[in-house]
């Protein structure tokens, strides 16, 4: 369940025994711009259930990427309350539970697909073989079984998306955070990675939250849309999708949350 917008002012311990994997209570947020603040984000309430996929929607410039950002830590919020899986996010310390998925696949040129996906479990004191045995049943988990060797160089645009995802799934995360993980890909090879992230979230349950500007994408992959307002953003609406998987765009019910989101966009 996702909560509507408006003034939320519960708190982190407001959930009972069974809290939702992420909660946000009047966020807000600006940043330093030519001598003055730039309000990016504004009272954003937001809900985010457990095991549950949640799209950020919006136009660009609505502070999805901020907002993204914000519950992963790497950005402190000027007001509002973050909470994860129960706890305020700054006495929350489990951080290797939340895994982020960039635009961009940032791969090592320098390393194979194998240490790649290592690299996610080097910063910690895991001994090299269990890295090395996490790493290559991550490269399995993603179809990517016999490509351990590969460089970045050898591997399609496809092959390499499926690597970046490996290497956000190989410390098995609780939440999986996406920037816009699919929009280089041409739209073949993004169906394809759509089917393949609903296969995985399947055999895991994590909660995972995307940003997109792609309303099919929204519709496809998406339990709930979190529809963002120009700058500054906050959210106009969720809008939940209630159909069943597989979804196809030519399929009446799935054009029918289309047209709707496109009209709240």
């Amino acid at each position: 369940m996702m909560e509507s917008p408006g003034t939320d002012q519960t708190t982190c311990t407001d959930a009972g025994d069974s809290p939702p994997a992420i909660r946000l209570a009047g966020i807000g947020k600006s940043f330093a711009a030519a001598g003055d603040r730039l309000e990016v984000l504004t009272n954003i309430n937001l809900t985010v259930a457990a095991q549950a996929i949640v799209g950020l929607l919006g136009a660009s410039g609505s502070g999805k990427s901020t907002l993204l950002n914000v519950i992963s830590g790497i950005v402190k919020p000027d007001r509002g309350q973050v909470c994860i899986h129960g706890a305020p996010s700054d006495e929350f310390n489990d951080w290797r539970s939340i895994s982020y998925m960039f635009q961009d696949d940032r791969l090592l040129p320098w390393r194979n697909a194998l240490r790649n996906v290592e690299f996610a479990l080097e910063a910690g004191s895991m001994p090299k073989a269990e890295r090395v045995r996490r790493a290559g049943e991550a490269l399995e988990l993603v179809e990517l079984k016999g490509f351990e060797e590969s460089f970045p160089y050898q591997l399609s645009g496809g092959m390499r998306s499926r690597v970046a995802l490996a290497r956000s799934l190989v410390s098995d995360p609780r939440i999986l955070l996406m920037d816009e993980p699919f929009s280089r890909l041409d739209a073949q090879t993004r169906a394809l990675m759509h089917e393949e992230l609903l296969r995985i979230h399947r055999l895991k349950h994590m909660s995972v939250v995307f940003v997109t500007h792609d309303v099919e994408e929204a519709v496809i992959l998406a339990d709930h849309v979190a529809v963002m307002s120009p700058r500054p953003g906050t959210i106009r609406e969720v809008l939940d999708i209630t159909l069943a998987r597989p979804r196809d765009t030519t399929q009446p019910e799935v054009t029918s949350y289309i047209q709707r989101l496109r009209a709240l966009i």
